[in-house]
């Protein structure tokens, strides 16, 4: 091998070494959370992942922020096979390895140049769209600033550094052969216009060539090791989030079994409460606390979806409650648990940003949680559970569990419901409905009706 190739091999190791470390550590973050059985219905959870995550469904409820998302989307998926390509020739001193393909390989690197220069377009698009006087209102909020700010910008000035390296490398490179008198495997219809910038010095043209080439497949590995710093780490967890999301109708709640058996005993005295379960040795397993608290009282998916969050906004953007100017943003219900799981646990981040302050929650008693170290209980009560923002997420990410859960325990575990909701539970247990009348007198509405009698 020579020294090039053994200094690629390095490099390579290295930026797949440290992602596969990143990954081993988000997936112990993960699950921390409580087990949840999710196998079964296969084939139902293949189809949606096929048709959410691969066909990009949801996005296109927003049709111009969808096109230039697919631009990007396959242009990240095309380019990637010439990364094969760049892995090859590194490793055993090779150049355009995959030129014996013929015309499959012209038509393969033409789309890859053409999709290319699009990429350039549709992210200038984006930055434009997040940097201009007046934002969209989305991509704004208190959890938008410092870190998911600067992110969301990072991201597009890094691929447009991918795509000028591209070019640079298959410009030099075709012009080089042009005045060699050689043929270039593969058709260029970017750099072929491109050629006349450059100059015609050979030496310079091989370096270029070779910064080019370097430039690409080294900023692919830095951005590879990047993306779990960043939200756009969705663009590899969005597929088993798709994958392991609620396939129950929308608004189905689940039940607490403990509560439910209990219930049932009350209504039903033959009724047999099941054993619980016991550990191994035969003792009794310490009870689980109703609701969340912390993040492992949420579930692993619940966990799964705050590392999928692509900080869009669309779920805040539809959220009644956010748009009449309330506290709530599902955003950053989200943004914060995934906050706080690394705050908690070991942070992955070979790019250490500043994440925990996304939040404006400060903690109340000197309680460092989920909730009220980060959620606030103003901002869990004004959700309306209306699921707007469930269906609005490209990713199924369900940011209502989470707040339910949370609910859940201020109810069930600090009896800290508010003061609406308690006169509800005390007409419930007394009167057998939500309204503060007497079961004796729930028909008196209908006494001034006139009922015609039958002949």
């Amino acid at each position: 091998m020579t020294i090039q190739s053994i200094l690629f091999l390095l490099v390579l190791l290295a930026g797949f070494g440290l992602f596969a470390w990143q990954i081993r550590k988000i997936r112990a973050n993960v699950m921390v959370g409580r087990d949840r059985d999710m196998s079964g219905h296969v084939g139902e959870r293949l189809n949606k992942t096929l048709l959410v995550a691969f066909g990009q469904q949801k996005m296109f409820k927003r049709i111009t922020p969808a096109l230039l998302h697919l631009i990007v989307y396959v242009g990240f998926l095309v380019i990637n096979v010439e990364v094969i390509e760049i892995i090859i020739d590194g490793l055993f001193g090779t150049h355009r390895v995959l030129g014996f393909f013929g015309p499959m390989y012209s038509t393969l690197v033409a789309v890859n140049e053409v999709l290319g220069a699009l990429v350039i377009v549709a992210v200038v698009a984006f930055w434009w769209r997040r940097n201009r006087s007046q934002p969209v209102r989305r991509f704004t909020g208190p959890e938008m600033r410092a870190w998911p700010k600067l992110d969301a910008n990072i991201i597009l000035y890094v691929e447009v550094v991918l795509m000028v390296a591209l070019f640079t490398m298959n410009t030099a490179d075709l012009k080089l052969h042009r005045m060699e008198g050689q043929v270039l495997p593969g058709v260029y219809p970017i750099s072929s216009l491109l050629v006349g910038l450059f100059p015609s010095n050979a030496a310079t043209l091989e370096v270029l060539e070779r910064l080019g080439w370097w430039i690409h497949i080294v900023g692919i590995l830095l951005f590879l090791n990047y993306l779990p710093s960043s939200k756009h780490f969705h663009i590899i967890m969005a597929f088993p989030n798709v994958y392991y999301s609620r396939l129950v109708p929308q608004g189905q709640f689940s039940n607490v079994d403990s509560i439910t058996h209990e219930v049932k005993a009350m209504m039903d005295p033959s009724y047999v409460v099941p054993t619980p379960p016991t550990n191994p040795d035969g003792s009794a397993i310490a009870p689980t606390p109703f609701g969340a608290k912390d993040v492992e009282d949420l579930a692993w998916t619940n966990l799964l979806n705050a590392y999928s969050c692509t900080e869009c906004g669309r779920c805040t953007s539809v959220c009644p409650a956010n748009i009449t100017g309330k506290l709530l943003s599902p955003r950053k219900i989200i943004m914060d648990t995934r906050d706080r799981v690394e705050e908690k646990y070991n942070s992955p981040l070979i790019f250490a940003p500043n994440n925990y302050q996304n939040s404006e929650a400060v903690p109340v008693d000197g309680e460092q949680t989920l909730l009220r170290g980060k959620v606030t209980p103003e901002e869990l009560w004004a959700c309306t559970t209306c699921n707007a923002c469930v269906e609005a997420c490209p990713v199924n990410i369900n940011p209502l569990e989470s707040i339910v859960e949370m609910r859940r325990f201020l109810v069930l575990e600090e009896s800290a419901a508010p003061n609406s909701l308690n006169v509800m539970f005390s007409n419930i247990e007394n009167n057998g409905a939500p309204w503060a009348f007497s079961p004796s007198d729930r028909f008196n509405w209908a006494d001034e009706l006139y009922v015609a009698e039958k002949a």
